[in-house]
């Protein structure tokens, strides 16, 4: 059973080869993901902007969906791959049942909420009766329905920390493509489907999170043997689900604190107009062609830093961490070309029919070319976040994103909407992760010395 674990790649092939072996197949399913996510939002705006903008302002709690269930997950990725590394099957084959029980629990909460609160989130923020309708149809089914998002996170998690990344291609491209060719079918009302708008955008999302669950999961039951999924080892483990948490809740924390910008990005935009919102949503949605595959490469490259700090193997940590940044450092460069260069073409996709799609155009072109002044740096610090939670120093990566988001982005935003108007505003993001960058940094030098360094001495 142990023989499985002595022998996994992650502690004996060549670094960067390992590297890319473990990462491309999580940038091209990351950016199917960015594709579909985009995908969907260009379809709702051919509806209306109000239609679009309903979708934008739901971001935050689907952002606190995907932090609970992917923030669990580096949990269960870091605490699983740490055993394998130890060679202790039994608590990895734990830590895998344990970690679907917690996703399992976690998507009952999102759906009670999802049922019951949708229309009163979207109240609050706005008095814009359809945007209002079209939000409550859209989120109560994103979260009513989130058992598919739940499971395939969790089942693509077990597969990672196993080093089976092809896997997770697979699936994430089965359920992205789902969803794009539900789209059309279902806010349309094509091939004799009812017509559904918003609401057939959230069905169509659904059903490929299910798809791509459930075939992630068969993949865990039939081509994993690292792990052994058994109802016996379902039962709560206290110091398995702590462990699960340790790392897990600091990225929760840390990603549930984007929806807490993003809505105060929100209010802070919507007091200029509508369409600023929808400027800043559309935002999101092209950046994630650049930021999914940075964090497609960090998904990858966590499990190799936790398997070889279990094995003790510090200068594979090293090489895989200074590889790490070197190749999102490159992606971060090739999007702030392309955002300096091209942004008209970008937001033209998003171009609501009707007489406000010239305001997109002027708030939003000079908002992408400011905002990606950023990426550079954001790239750095997105690797060295990864790497504290692949340490177990979840905390630091919490810390920097308090920082970053909360601290001065958010207050800086508000400040120069005040005094400088809304162009102004989106210089707030360029600053903030000046200070992320710096964090990173000072944070990543003091894990090295307490950590890796250590590991350097004992070997020599």
């Amino acid at each position: 059973m142990g023989e499985p674990a002595r022998e996994n790649k992650m502690g004996v092939m060549p670094v960067n080869r390992l590297l890319i072996n473990m990462a491309l197949p999580m940038v091209a399913s990351m950016l199917v993901q960015a594709l579909y996510n985009v995908v969907d939002s260009v379809f709702v705006a051919k509806l209306s902007e109000d239609a679009l903008n309903a979708v934008s302002l739901a971001f935050p709690v689907q952002s606190l969906m995907i932090a609970v269930s992917v923030g669990t997950g580096v949990g269960i990725n870091a605490l699983l791959s740490r055993s394998l590394g130890q060679k202790d099957q039994e608590r990895a084959n734990k830590t895998a049942m344990n970690g679907l029980l917690l996703a399992a629990i976690s998507c009952l909460v999102f759906t009670v909420l999802g049922l019951t609160c949708s229309r009163l989130f979207y109240s609050v923020q706005t008095d814009i009766a359809t945007i209002v309708d079209y939000g409550a149809d859209y989120l109560s089914i994103c979260c009513g329905v989130s058992a598919g998002l739940f499971l395939s996170v969790t089942s693509e998690r077990l597969l990672q920390a196993t080093g089976r990344t092809f896997y997770t291609m697979i699936t994430q491209a089965t359920g992205a493509i789902i969803n794009i060719i539900l789209d059309p079918i279902l806010i349309f009302g094509l091939l004799g489907f009812p017509r559904m708008e918003v609401a057939g955008a959230a069905l169509a999302t659904v059903i490929g999170q299910i798809c791509g669950g459930l075939l992630a999961l068969f993949f865990n039951l039939t081509r994993n043997p690292d792990i052994q999924l058994s109802l016996k080892n379902l039962r709560p483990q206290k110091s398995i689900i702590l462990g699960i948490y340790s790392v897990g809740i600091p990225s929760i924390a840390m990603q549930s604190i984007g929806s807490v910008m993003v809505f105060g990005m929100n209010q802070i935009l919507i007091s200029f107009t509508a369409t600023a919102t929808a400027v800043f949503g559309v935002y999101f949605k092209l950046q994630s062609f650049i930021f999914m595959p940075v964090f497609g490469l960090t998904n990858g490259m966590v499990p190799i830093v936790a398997y070889n700090y279990g094995a003790r193997k510090p200068e594979r940590i090293i090489k895989t961490i200074k590889l790490s940044v070197m190749y999102a450092v490159g992606i971060m460069f090739v999007g702030l070309i392309l955002f300096q260069v091209i942004p008209h073409v970008f937001l033209g996709l998003f171009m609501a029919e009707g007489e406000t799609s010239g305001d997109m155009l002027t708030i939003g072109v000079p908002a992408l070319r400011i905002i990606s002044l950023s990426f550079l740096f954001a790239g750095f610090a997105i690797v060295c976040s990864s790497v504290f939670q692949a340490l177990g120093h979840g905390v630091l990566s919490l810390t920097v994103s308090v920082v970053r988001q909360l601290l001065v982005l958010l207050p800086v935003a508000f400040v120069l909407s005040r005094f400088r108007g809304l162009q102004a505003v989106w210089w707030a993001f360029p600053i903030a992760e000046l200070f992320s960058l710096t964090l990173s940094t000072l944070f990543l030098k003091r894990v090295y010395h307490k950590e890796i360094l250590p590991m350097r001495e004992i070997g020599e």
